[in-house]
């Protein structure tokens, strides 16, 4: 009898064991399944991830434009965390606002919808397929609305310092009325700056997954990079287009300046004209009067770059327009200055100098307008002397002022005789000791060379200029002109 209890516990003993194994082999097989299941999701988040970051790499390298990136963080963000939608924001530095840049349709707004546009239709809180008037409404206000900082749930992200979660016991009750029940949502930092605001959003009934917070920041991180790197590539593309603009321009301004001097019976004239920048406001030209007057002038405009230009290119056609036939220097400034004075802001003004020479009587008319004395050189005695009449520049009066001050100056070429214009760029030069080029250097430079012909006392000038200066950045446009008397 015995013998029989102990066959049966044995039995019963070794049929606990086979229903443990059991259970224990089945939740192992359940363990080992979700195993499978985690990795297959894992592998698939992998996934998303990857073509998340190879959608950013494919519009850096396709030229993709703004709004295809802005498309790409959004949407790419929500398929890889399995949200409802997105919004982007990102900060006007000009207005210190935050303006839309990228919104998923059906997405719970980040902002507070008016009164106006709710009224539009009674089920705007509660469902999001609304009719076309309501629905085109709400579409235009998310599209057209700026947030301010510290301005509403968006306004407060663009202070944080990282990412956030928020729950509808952490949202306002007015987000939550409009359809959003959880969030992901921070800042687009880069380099110290913030570039925007990144929200991820879920309605009712859905919500993010565990680490989707880590995620979210790891996504933000990618994303402000992107943000930076397409600012900056586009900055360089920009600029790259300015300076092919700034280069065309640049080619444009050389044929308007005398590409070769005049042949004028006794006399040699050379000018030159070396820019700071791409473009100069400086001028320089000569004009065919009539039959026995030449007309050399030389200007300045106020400032330097593309707004002195496009003065000096309508100084240009202003002044050839007056030259023809007028032997008087003085007459034709007044007459480019009463042209000129309502196309110029208060702040600019053009300096000229403008001579003619009668190259049969060797007689020579000077008329000033505000620019530097021209220098003479006198061969006879190697007296240089500073051609120095009244005169105010071109743009600052109407006339009643200007045609009062400036009249013709009166003097006459002798054999080896030499006339200096050049522009301020010239004595305003600076050497690495902050010291000017100054007009004694010039005045000294000038007798020592004289006896060059024109071209080649202009290159011996700026080669002395250079000298001076050495390895200083030439900070002004530098024109000089030479009229020797043979």
């Amino acid at each position: 009898m015995f013998s029989s209890f102990g066959f049966y516990l044995t039995i019963f003993f070794l049929l606990v064991i086979s229903i443990a194994l059991a259970i224990i082999l089945k939740v192992q097989r359940q363990r080992v399944s979700e195993l499978k299941r985690s990795h297959l999701e894992i592998r698939q988040e992998e996934d998303r991830v990857f073509d998340f970051l190879h959608g950013l790499g494919e519009a850096f390298s396709g030229g993709a434009h703004s709004y295809e990136l802005y498309r790409l963080i959004v949407e790419g963000a929500a398929r890889i965390l399995a949200a409802q939608g997105g919004a982007l924001y990102l900060i006007d530095r000009e207005r210190e606002i935050l303006v839309p840049a990228f919104l998923t349709e059906g997405t719970p707004p980040l902002v507070v919808i008016p009164e106006f546009i709710t009224q539009l239709n009674s089920s705007l809180y509660s469902r999001y397929r609304l009719l076309n008037r309501s629905e085109e409404a709400l579409k235009n206000f998310l599209k057209l609305h700026t947030v301010s900082r510290h301005e509403g749930l968006l306004g407060e992200a663009w202070s944080w310092s990282k990412p956030a979660f928020l729950d509808r016991q952490a949202l306002s009750s007015s987000l939550v009325s409009q359809g959003l029940d959880t969030v992901l949502l921070g800042p687009l930092i880069y380099g110290g700056a913030t570039l925007g605001v990144l929200g991820i959003t879920n309605g009712a009934n859905a919500s993010f997954s565990q680490g989707g917070l880590e995620l979210f920041s790891a996504i933000a991180e990618q994303s402000a990079f992107a943000l930076y790197s397409q600012a900056v590539y586009k900055e360089a593309e920009e600029k790259r287009l300015l300076d092919h603009d700034l280069e065309i321009a640049r080619e444009v301004q050389k044929i308007l300046l005398p590409s070769e001097s005049p042949l004028i019976p006794g006399y040699q004239i050379s000018g030159i004209n070396i820019p700071a920048r791409a473009l100069s406001g400086d001028y320089f030209d000569y004009l065919s009067i009539d039959e026995e007057h030449v007309g050399v002038t030389i200007a300045d405009v106020s400032g330097k770059g593309i707004p002195a230009s496009l003065i000096m290119t309508l100084c240009r056609s202003a002044l050839r327009g007056h030259a023809a036939g007028e032997p008087s220097p003085s007459s034709v400034l007044h007459r480019v200055n009463a042209q000129l004075y309502s196309d110029m802001r208060e702040d600019m003004f053009i300096s000229m100098a403008y001579v003619t020479i009668n190259f049969k009587t060797n007689r020579a008319l000077l008329a000033r307008a505000g620019h530097d004395a021209p220098l003479f050189y006198r061969a006879a005695d190697r007296s240089i002397e500073r051609l120095n009449p009244k005169g105010m520049a071109v743009g600052i009066d109407s006339g009643k002022v200007f045609d009062k001050f400036c009249n013709d100056f009166s003097f006459h070429f002798e054999q080896g005789d030499c006339l200096l214009l050049y522009t301020d760029g010239v004595t305003e030069a600076f050497n690495s000791q902050g010291l000017q080029f100054g007009l004694e250097r010039l005045i000294y430079h000038l007798r020592e060379s004289a006896f060059h012909n024109a071209h080649e006392l202009l290159k011996k000038l700026t080669e002395d200029i250079r000298t001076f200066v050495h390895h200083q950045p030439q900070h002004d446009d530098i024109t000089l002109i030479s009229i020797l008397k043979l």
